[in-house]
């Protein structure tokens, strides 16, 4: 059995200039704004094989997120609910798919992704 992917990973900042910088700086990755029916979104060019994105949040300290392609969000987030995890944010359509947020006090967090079909 192959593990879910782990297809986007995004930054939550609370500094999107110096953070972007940063990452510009050091491995090369540039921001590209995307715009969004909530917004713009600011998509990072990680590389070939994974999508990635910056977001500014009001968090004391930046955190990755990884989303994880998933087959059926809604079983997902319910296994998910079974083996412990608290939802932080319930399957949500967006533009290219749905996504949803889980957390663990020992797992940290997670995002799950279902791409529309």
């Amino acid at each position: 059995m192959n593990g879910a992917p782990v297809v986007h990973l995004e930054l939550h900042t609370p500094d999107l200039p110096d953070a972007c910088g940063f990452y510009a700086a050091l491995c090369g990755w540039r921001e590209a704004p995307v715009r969004t029916p909530a917004g713009t979104y600011l998509a990072l060019e990680l590389g070939a094989e994974i999508g990635g994105g910056v977001v500014q949040t009001p968090l004391a300290h930046p955190l990755w997120l990884p989303y994880v392609r998933v087959g059926e969000i809604c079983q997902a987030v319910e296994r998910a609910q079974l083996l412990g995890a608290r939802v932080l944010l319930d399957p949500r359509e967006g533009p290219a798919g749905w996504r949803a947020v889980i957390a663990t006090p020992a797992a940290g967090e997670i995002a799950f992704w279902q791409a529309k079909r």
